[in-house]
């Protein structure tokens, strides 16, 4: 087989960020934070759509979700891991996974790293220069840009930095779908 021909046998992924992408991000203080708890767990509206669109036209869905909290000692595996349960239950998700992580931890699966996203990538077969990684903050969008990805900031007006250069901006992740279909086919042409 060419490598070219290796290259597009190679799975395309949607990488979702999941407070403020798939849920409800909390915003105290101008900042996003996850969900206190199940009741509180709310999914976006049209998130349900956009997923099992691109679920259907065949791109793996795969959240990518820094988790500091539980570094912090405010939270624990078992509540962040109750939460993506319930959200696996109402989305169709490939898989979710987890940076436990603050920055003082010096890892390098914590976004903006793109150690999620690399280890997505190795584990399944992923070819990063047709996917694409949507998430609601700075982070996020460099993490993709890192891992040779697509790029979509699903802009909340967050009182933080914003990221640079992202391919798209859009208030939804169902506004980006139409985009993400048209584009993560293609190579994207790393500088």
């Amino acid at each position: 087989m060419s490598g070219e021909a290796a290259a597009r046998s190679r799975r395309v992924a949607v990488f979702l960020d999941r407070d403020g992408v798939l849920n409800q991000a909390l915003v105290r203080d101008g900042l996003p934070h996850p969900p206190d708890d199940l009741a509180s767990l709310q999914v976006l509206p049209g998130a349900a759509e956009a997923c099992a669109t691109l679920r259907g036209a065949g791109f793996l869905l795969i959240v990518v979700t820094n988790q500091p909290d539980i570094a912090r000692g405010t939270r624990t595996w078992e509540d962040v891991e109750a939460l993506n349960r319930r959200l696996s239950e109402l989305l169709p998700l490939d898989e979710i996974r987890v940076c436990p992580h603050d920055d003082r931890d010096g890892c390098d699966c914590r976004k903006p790293s793109p150690g999620l996203l690399l280890a997505a990538a190795r584990d399944r077969s992923i070819d990063l220069g047709r996917s694409v990684m949507v998430g609601d903050r700075w982070r996020d969008i460099e993490s993709g840009q890192r891992a040779g990805c697509w790029t979509v900031f699903v802009d909340h007006g967050y009182s933080e930095r914003r990221p640079e250069r992202p391919d798209l901006t859009v208030r939804s992740l169902g506004e980006a779908v139409p985009w993400i279909l048209a584009t993560a086919s293609k190579e994207r042409v790393r500088a």
